[in-house]
């Protein structure tokens, strides 16, 4: 799961999968494109959303997306264009390319519609933006199992 700065969306998205795929058969994550807030955990305003629907994201922490994530990672679901044009400048090859999807393509298949970024916005915007993830992750999961 990748945005800009991995404290808002991705830690939203990496927590709602997590919550819906079996550990012990998947590896789930997050990062950023940018280098902002490697280390800091999710915004307080992330945190407190995934907890009123019982996930606990407080623990994760920020980090900025490498090329090696190609190498670990099958899928690398991105929150926007931005995003997507910043991690497929990364790729080696059309193998590392063909990995990279927008999540919400899960739910509107070939739009590209960007998740929004809830930072400069209040409360209502990490509701709208967890309730998007909550549905894409679902299919995803859905088809992974």
């Amino acid at each position: 799961m990748v945005c800009l700065g991995n404290i808002c969306r991705s830690p939203l998205a990496e927590g709602i999968l997590k919550s819906k795929l079996p550990s012990d058969l998947f590896k789930v994550d997050s990062a950023g494109t940018a280098n902002y807030h490697v280390g800091n955990s999710p915004d307080k305003r992330s945190v407190a959303v995934a907890r009123k629907y019982g996930l606990d994201i407080s623990n994760l922490k920020g980090r900025q997306f490498k090329t090696s994530d190609f190498d670990l990672f099958d899928l690398i679901y991105v929150m926007d264009d931005s995003n997507f044009n910043n991690v497929i400048s990364l790729a080696r090859n059309d193998e590392d390319i063909a990995k990279v999807k927008f999540i919400l393509n899960e739910i509107y298949p070939n739009q590209n519609y960007d998740v929004p970024d809830p930072y400069y916005g209040g409360d209502e915007g990490f509701e709208n933006v967890y309730k998007m993830l909550d549905e894409a992750c679902g299919v995803i999961a859905e088809t992974l199992t």
